[in-house]
């Protein structure tokens, strides 16, 4: 990607104080989902433990990643599709092309609504592991704080995004023929399926990063959609994993984070509505919420899922690590996405193209 190709976003910003009010006005719905919008809301202002829980969760992608081998391993799920616990080089984001720059945990999000659930009841859908196999946690003598951590942020993610989903409700039911008052609200608040995604990319060579830069804009996550409602995503955290290596640090402490990107064209991208691409930057105090597939189906396409890209980090020396959280809110199975098409009818479709 050309330098002249590339524009910095400045996505709409609201605080958490007038989503909690409802004074969020239109305008700016229309500015962050509208047709024009690149279909992406930051919020600022959140409550105060956000920051820890974030360093802390996000360092814990490093710990984890550095695991061994047999470690990790005993924490995949070949079941669900590699969809709950670890999973490294089992996606396809483009045809034939495996991802192995990236390894992933991800997390049933079920224990929002019943502390005791670790995934969403397999009775009615007993064929869709993806979301029925129970999570899988990294031993506490090895990440002490991984399990009550990620629960945490992600408790707080899925609060935020509720407010969210109101907003959204509020001009949907004014701008959407039919439109079901409170649904997005309903299926953020009330679902078993959100998963979370927490995701670590690799340190890379400066060869191997300038090779692939020079072929792919989207190296670390190829050109793909969100197949959930709303997703909460955190800032990035880049690590100079050489000086501070995960296998020789205390785990329950934050790692140093570097304060800005080493390589400022690394980080996401979003494709606008109108064939644009923008670089989005998350403030390390935010969240931002996207649009996925499951939204534009709901709304007959007048909120459309938002196509975004990773670009790796470009380094000269150190060994950069990226690391990230991701919250998927998505419709419980049985809900209809379009008539006749449950969530689980879809998720299906999505899984099975994409591992």
């Amino acid at each position: 990607m050309a330098d002249t190709s590339i524009s910095q976003a400045q996505p709409v910003t609201v605080s958490l104080q007038d989503l909690i009010s409802g004074t969020i006005p239109f305008e700016k719905l229309t500015e962050a989902f509208g047709p024009s919008s690149l279909g992406i809301i930051v919020v600022k202002d959140l409550p105060s433990d956000f920051e820890h829980l974030r360093a802390q969760v996000l360092s814990n992608s490093s710990y984890l990643a550095a695991l061994s081998q047999d470690e990790l391993e005993k924490l995949e799920s070949p079941q669900s599709k590699y969809l709950v616990g670890w999973s490294c080089g089992k996606e396809t984001l483009r045809s034939g092309h495996f991802d192995t720059l990236k390894g992933s945990y991800y997390v049933n999000c079920a224990f929002y609504q019943n502390k005791e659930l670790q995934s969403a009841p397999a009775h009615d859908f007993p064929d869709f592991p993806q979301y029925t196999a129970p999570n899988i946690w990294p031993p506490t003598e090895k990440l002490p704080s991984f399990r009550s951590s990620v629960e945490e942020l992600c408790s707080l993610i899925i609060n935020t995004a509720g407010l969210v989903a109101r907003a959204c409700d509020q001009y949907a039911l004014a701008n959407i023929d039919g439109y079901q008052d409170g649904y997005l609200e309903h299926v953020v608040k009330t679902s078993l399926t959100t998963k979370a995604r927490l995701l670590h990319y690799f340190p890379a060579d400066s060869a191997s990063s300038e090779t692939n830069q020079e072929t792919n804009e989207d190296d670390w996550c190829a050109t793909h959609v969100d197949h959930g409602c709303l997703t909460g995503l955190t800032s990035a955290m880049f690590i100079d994993e050489s000086l501070h290596q995960p296998s020789s640090t205390d785990p329950t402490t934050p790692l140093p984070e570097l304060p800005t990107s080493p390589d400022p064209k690394a980080g996401l991208y979003i494709r606008s509505r109108t064939g644009e691409v923008f670089k989005v930057n998350i403030p390390k105090e935010c969240l931002a919420f996207q649009t996925g597939e499951a939204l534009e189906l709901i709304t007959r396409g007048k909120f459309r899922a938002v196509p975004h890209f990773v670009r790796g980090a470009k380094t000269t020396h150190g060994k950069i690590a990226r690391n990230t959280l991701a919250v998927f809110t998505q419709p419980n199975l049985n809900e209809e996405v379009q008539p006749g098409k449950t969530f689980a009818d879809f998720a299906k479709e999505v899984v099975d193209r994409t591992y």
